[in-house]
């Protein structure tokens, strides 16, 4: 082990180098003799170095002496609240002496796993980070436009929920008469559609800003322009190649369409450009049936569009549980959308005067001003020269191969995000980022934690959910007791006429007494107003183990539905493996 010595503004443990003498110090692992090594200076604090010896102790001598030096740069750098960008740990420094690289780790892609994975490598480990992107803009290219910030921030996540936002202040309008406000008679709401747009578009812009100068706090350095993989060691950034220790690919995922007769006219679009659609459209299909085409059906509608949805199960969001999914179709068609469900779409033609003419295998027709696919996104791991380098690829999906660390076949290039199609999640490649950093540079590898991870869809009412369906409960706990209430929220008692399409909905699955793991809450699932702020706080009891008798012994908040939680007594059903294998 090797003593290394810093002072500054950050907190450090005391420990005792040579005789009756006391510095802030930290140990850190070393790999190799010969080796310089640096502490990580924290709070903008900057560090000592010492040699390392061939028994891998730290020269006291250089250490002691270099302490006045640390001082001395510390005074420059104490307003600075960011580590030294110069200062590499000594994992980072082992990681990169046996090869002449111009970086420790060169990044494919600047949506929030990228970033974040950069950015964690540089200001927590060390680590010298290249990353490249492609140049900003609104509505995505593959190949010439893109930007910092990816497909949360700039066409996906962030947007979206900007405007859902807008598109439920129309239902607050109507709900207001219930609480004695009322408009001038003769009078409706007036929605300024290209002021939203401008906004949406300013904020997405500010954002893309942040995600640069959040790159430039922590030291890694941004190309603007279109990467590809060369070698197991070398990424190619429009004509000019960089080394690296290691590639990290994040270049996330796109929409795709199904190939079905004009699929490419005017007015057929994906999520990507229905963000960005120059005028409010009266009426849109949306084809589909997964999270996406579900809030992008809420939020027309919503808006005002007269809106179809098309889907080929019985019930949209597959995959989620089965009494959400039957939940949210009452609700979807008390709030007036147009459900086509077993409907899977044939052909769009142009029907003149800017329209298009949307057909089902069922002899649907409608006639519409937009067609919106929502029909999955597909990894974009193609032409980024994975296949000449050897990085397998799922020959189905396009995903990147990984192990548990987010490594690829080849050893030096791992892959993080939505292109390995593992849970596509912002949070999650966050999560995934981060422990990819930890495993390249601190010697500590790092895998993933998937369980548990609550998620929310955005719809109107919107949905939250945490753990396992009923049926997978079942299946891997031999049986599970489940609970179930359905009820109106207080604020929806008032206003008239609304009282069906806004009814709330929450699901409790609790592993069966006699079985391993009784007690334990394993799924808990609502539709229902505020479903992703309240999902957040289920999830943290989850993953602390949480059992029923917790939540019955905890007291609500009243008056919210919250509450009910807490107070879900009566079983609904016991559900066993038998009757779901």
């Amino acid at each position: 082990m090797l003593a290394t010595a810093f002072l500054g503004t950050g907190q450090a443990a005391g420990v005792e180098i040579g005789s009756n003498m006391m510095f802030q110090a930290r140990f850190a692992r070393v790999a190799k003799p010969g080796l310089w090594t640096v502490s990580r200076a924290y709070g903008g604090a900057a560090a000592a170095v010492a040699p390392v010896s061939a028994d891998g102790t730290a020269s006291r001598a250089l250490l002691t002496g270099t302490i006045a030096l640390a001082a001395a740069v510390n005074r420059r750098r104490r307003r600075s609240l960011l580590p030294w960008r110069g200062v590499r740990s000594a994992a980072t420094a082992a990681a990169s002496a046996d090869g002449p690289y111009d970086y420790d780790l060169f990044t494919i892609g600047g949506g929030s796993g990228g970033v974040r994975g950069s950015r964690w490598a540089a200001s927590q480990f060390g680590a010298k980070v290249g990353l490249a992107e492609l140049p900003f803009a609104i509505v995505s290219d593959k190949l010439t436009a893109g930007g910092l910030g990816g497909t949360c921030v700039i066409r996906g996540c962030v947007p979206k929920k900007l405007m859902i936002y807008g598109s439920h202040l129309h239902e607050d309008l109507k709900d207001a008469a219930g609480y004695g406000w009322s408009l001038p008679e003769g009078t409706e709401p007036k929605l300024d559609w290209d002021k939203l747009v401008a906004a949406k578009d300013a904020e997405v812009t500010r954002l893309n800003g942040i995600y640069k100068k959040l790159l430039d706090g922590a030291g890694v350095q941004h190309f603007e322009g279109y990467a590809r993989v060369v070698d197991p060691h070398t990424v190619d950034v429009d004509g000019k190649k960089y080394t690296a220790k290691y590639i990290c690919v994040a270049t996330g995922g796109r929409a795709t369409r199904l190939p079905i007769p004009g699929c490419d006219l005017d007015g057929v679009v994906t999520s990507d450009e229905a963000l960005a659609l120059p005028k409010l459209p009266k009426k849109l299909v949306v084809i589909g049936g997964g999270y996406i085409a579900v809030e992008f059906a809420c939020y027309f509608h919503g808006y005002g569009s007269e809106v179809h949805l098309v889907f080929r199960q019985d019930t949209p969001l597959g995959g989620f549980d089965q009494d959400v999914r039957d939940h949210l179709l009452e609700v979807l068609k008390a709030k007036g959308i147009h459900v086509h469900s077993g409907e899977s779409p044939l052909s769009i033609e142009a029907a003149g005067e800017g329209q298009l003419s949307f057909k089902t295998d069922k002899g649907t027709e409608v006639v519409a001003d937009n067609v919106m696919f929502a029909t999955g996104r597909r990894p974009s791991s193609a032409d980024l020269g994975l296949e000449k380098v050897g990085v397998d690829l799922c020959p189905k999906s396009g995903k990147i191969l990984v192990d548990e660390y987010s490594r690829t076949n080849v050893d030096s290039i791992f892959a993080i995000g939505d292109v390995t199609d593992r849970i596509n999640l912002t949070p999650v490649a966050l999560m995934e980022g981060m422990a990819m950093a930890r495993t390249m540079f601190a010697g500590a590898p790092s895998k993933p934690d998937y369980e548990g991870v609550p998620c929310a869809v955005f719809s109107q009412p919107p949905i939250g959910s945490c753990g396992l369906t009923e049926p997978d409960a079942a299946k891997k706990y031999g049986s599970v007791d489940v609970y179930v209430t359905k009820f109106k929220p207080m604020k929806h008692t008032m206003p008239t006429g609304r009282g069906e399409e806004e009814r709330m909905m929450m699901k409790m699955i609790v592993v069966s007494e006699g079985f391993d793991h009784a007690d334990k809450v394993v799924g808990c699932h609502m539709v229902g107003a505020e479903a992703g702020d309240m999902m957040q706080g289920i999830g943290v009891a989850m993953k602390a183990g949480a059992k029923k008798a917790h939540f019955d012994a905890t007291i609500g908040i009243h008056p919210t539905s919250a509450e009910e939680w807490c107070t879900m007594r009566t079983k609904t059903r016991t559900t066993t493996a038998a009757e779901v294998a």
